[in-house]
């Protein structure tokens, strides 16, 4: 179920287009005012000029000029409309070269607005990661954490198949998932001995506190609170307030941050341990799956890591994950 809605959600735009596009071909065909409906066509176009740009509209709008042509060859009494087939011929060819001007125009907003979007999110994930690692340079064990939990959560996500907005989100949550911990004392956070009950639950509150955080910025980060609050939660919890109530759905996008959280501190040296080897946490976070983590998430995890090992042997590079 959770994979038809992933497919849905990530192909919405397309579906929406082919439908209307559907639905204006089955009315185009019972239709009595055959020459009038051909405007209709500009609706599907438009709508794919706007969400899916370009390229897909002016294909769209060469596609709807081929059915109509089919239709018109195929529909004797279409040409018994016009007084002459020069006259239909003109009239078709003025209707189609706006059909694709009009796909080419949309399109082209679509794009450029596209462009500026993009340039505009870089600019945002790069403000986040300075913050990231300002917040983390008071301490050379964490220096960099979030930065590479990011990462490799935008990986993961991306593996997932997740959608582009999604994976955003998610790379924006990682790189402020440890946020709240500006509010816990650094003396607790870098204790190199065994926590007290108390001091546990004082670190694990970093995680509603970072969410409070960020819901004082508004909508910006509106849809990586969620994601912040729920990344220390176990998968095996979520799946059973969503079975027992129905009410919460699991949060895929905190499951993969807290994947990639959980290697990156495994992996990483800290006051109390040294860093364990790359494979010797990939197994623990397996052993964990279905459990503690996610197991999709675990599958497109160790997909990522098969990449990235491979990536460094193509390369001669020693591994250092």
């Amino acid at each position: 179920m959770d994979k038809i809605k992933r497919y849905v959600i990530k192909h919405f735009e397309e579906m929406v287009v082919l439908t209307i596009l559907v639905m204006v071909l089955f009315m185009h065909y019972f239709v009595v005012q055959k020459t009038a409906f051909l405007h209709f066509y500009y609706l599907p176009v438009l709508i794919a000029g706007f969400f899916l740009g370009r390229r897909t509209a002016m294909l769209l709008s060469l596609f709807c000029i081929l059915l109509v042509t089919i239709f018109v060859i195929a529909t004797p009494y279409f040409s018994a409309l016009y007084e002459t087939k020069l006259d239909m011929t003109i009239d078709l060819t003025f209707w189609a070269s706006f059909l694709i001007l009009t796909s080419y125009v949309v399109g082209t907003l679509f794009n450029e607005n596209e462009k500026k979007l993009f340039d505009l999110k870089n600019a945002y994930i790069g403000i986040l990661e300075i913050l990231s690692k300002y917040l983390e340079s008071a301490d050379r064990y964490t220096k960099g954490h979030s930065v590479r939990v990011a990462n490799l959560a935008t990986e993961i996500a991306i593996a997932l198949e997740l959608p582009r907005i999604e994976v955003e989100n998610i790379k924006a949550a990682a790189l402020l998932h440890d946020i709240g911990k500006v509010e816990i004392s650094t003396t607790l956070i870098q204790k190199a001995i065994s926590l007290s009950k108390e001091e546990k639950l004082e670190i694990d509150s970093h995680t509603e506190k970072g969410a409070k955080i960020l819901t004082t910025v508004g909508d910006v980060l509106k849809d990586a609170v969620p994601i912040v609050l729920a990344h220390h939660r176990s998968y095996i919890d979520m799946d059973i307030d969503h079975r027992t109530t129905g009410l919460n759905h699991i949060n895929l996008g905190a499951c993969v941050v807290a994947v990639a959280d959980a290697y990156d501190a495994i992996t990483s040296d800290r006051t109390y341990r040294k860093g364990k080897a790359p494979w010797k946490a990939v197994e623990e976070i397996e052993k964990e799956s279905g459990k503690q983590f996610h197991p999709e998430v675990v599958k497109a995890f160790k997909k990522v890591i098969n990449v990235r090992v491979e990536r460094i042997e193509d390369n001669v590079i020693p591994i250092d994950l």
